[in-house]
């Protein structure tokens, strides 16, 4: 058990983003699921950096990190301060999708099972595969900018250095560009710490088809 003090509302949060799998509008979450994420748990839990969130326009927009695909493959406590019957039930389907449904599927990670499109790699699951299938899943059409903070959460199960020489090997191909984001008023500190630093500069944006 991960000791990291959090409460029934706190993993419950993680689990709507975990099944969005998307950066998400605190409205939207408001609309869908009658969600509020307030001030207090939101800085909660990007102080434990398993959130990003970034202002827009009056709202919040909300995103699993790393840390946070990897915190919602370990237990979430949901019966916690008298959750009852429906704290329960989501405990243990929670544990169920970790422990079964998982598996089942294919899927290298929980991004991968709950991505809105299939980013399982053909064959055997090479990284190269799985980067391309990812930014495919990501972007609207080839040769749009995809973000790597956007990217990087696919790859929870996947070492940053492992993950970072595959795609920079995946660049070295013809139709393949990565850039820095060329407002640095849109860069956020999720967008700094997913970057990914060649010739000398921190590149944000991937690109494949061009």
């Amino acid at each position: 058990m991960v000791d990291d003090d959090l409460t029934a509302s706190d993993g419950a949060i993680l689990l709507v983003l975990m099944v969005e799998a998307r950066e998400v509008l605190n409205t939207e979450l408001a609309e869908l699921y009658g969600l509020d994420v307030r001030k207090g748990p939101r800085e909660k839990l990007e102080k434990l950096k398993y959130i990003a969130s970034r202002k827009s326009g009056r709202t919040n927009a909300l995103l699993l990190t790393d840390e946070g695909w990897l915190r919602v493959r370990e237990d979430l406590d949901f019966t916690l301060r008298g959750a009852g019957a429906l704290g329960s039930a989501l405990k243990a389907l929670h544990a169920a999708i970790r422990n079964r449904v998982l598996t089942r599927a294919g899927c290298a990670t929980l991004g991968e099972l709950f991505s809105s499109t299939d980013l399982r790699a053909p064959a055997k699951q090479d990284l190269r595969s799985r980067i391309v299938s990812a930014y495919y899943a990501l972007a609207d059409e080839p040769k749009d900018w995809v973000s790597l903070r956007r990217l990087r959460p696919f790859f929870a199960d996947v070492a940053r250095k492992d993950l970072d020489e595959a795609l920079r090997r995946l660049i070295e191909e013809d139709n393949v560009s990565l850039a820095p984001e060329s407002s640095g008023r849109l860069v956020t500190e999720a967008d700094t710490e997913a970057a990914l630093r060649v010739g000398g500069q921190d590149n944000h944006l991937l690109a494949i088809g061009v």
